[in-house]
């Protein structure tokens, strides 16, 4: 498992750490925290398509108990990436990133209007962002993408896109904040290349 690493504030000490086996028990303890997305599990992009009907589940337990199966058989294949940000020890914030073999969801919708695909160079997504609502505005989300980022170059780098949100709508920044916000990418050297649906853009950076 890589380092971790840490970020300080005027009044916070933020670490991230890599989604691992090892640190599979935190990514549990944040999305189960009744914050709104227990229960995703983080899985929605790694699905190539909604699910049908018939595998549809009544309750929000019950999705909750299939998406952790989901994820946690991800990870032990070596499948799933993200940064778990940690505040005294304490999972605060995720960010999910991948290769676009990983994350497929995307180049389905019909909204998507950009080519996925580069011959030449790796893709990658920068999916999603959580950041439990105690700790919003103190730079979590920011931590997490630069961290994300760190990884990728090690990686060898290539192609980043991600999906923030351009247009607010006058909803609430814990709504709304999922997919990240454009001046947080236009600061990590993102570019807008299209818009995304009603509220999103698509923004790339070449690492």
């Amino acid at each position: 498992m890589k380092p971790p690493t840490v970020t300080t504030g005027a009044a916070i000490l933020l670490l991230t750490k890599e989604l691992s086996k090892e640190t599979w028990p935190d990514f549990v303890k944040l999305f189960s925290q009744g914050n709104g997305w227990d229960h995703c599990f983080c899985v929605h992009f790694h699905r190539a398509r909604p699910l049908p009907k018939d595998q549809w589940l009544a309750t929000r337990k019950l999705r909750a108990a299939r998406s952790r199966l989901e994820q946690k058989q991800l990870i032990d294949k070596g499948c799933s990436h993200g940064i778990l940000v940690y505040v005294n020890e304490e999972p605060v914030g995720w960010c999910q990133y991948g290769p676009r073999e990983e994350l497929t969801r995307i180049d389905s919708m019909r909204t998507y209007l950009v080519p996925s695909q580069m011959k030449t160079e790796k893709f990658w997504r920068i999916t999603c962002f959580v950041v439990d609502r105690n700790y919003r505005r103190l730079g979590g989300a920011g931590t997490a993408l630069a961290a994300a980022l760190e990884s990728i170059k090690r990686e060898g780098g290539g192609i980043v896109e991600a999906y923030p949100v351009a247009n607010w709508k006058g909803k609430s920044f814990g709504n709304m904040s999922t997919h990240g916000t454009v001046p947080m990418f236009k600061e990590a050297g993102f570019k807008r290349m299209a818009p995304f649906g009603n509220t999103n853009v698509v923004m790339r950076k070449k690492i």
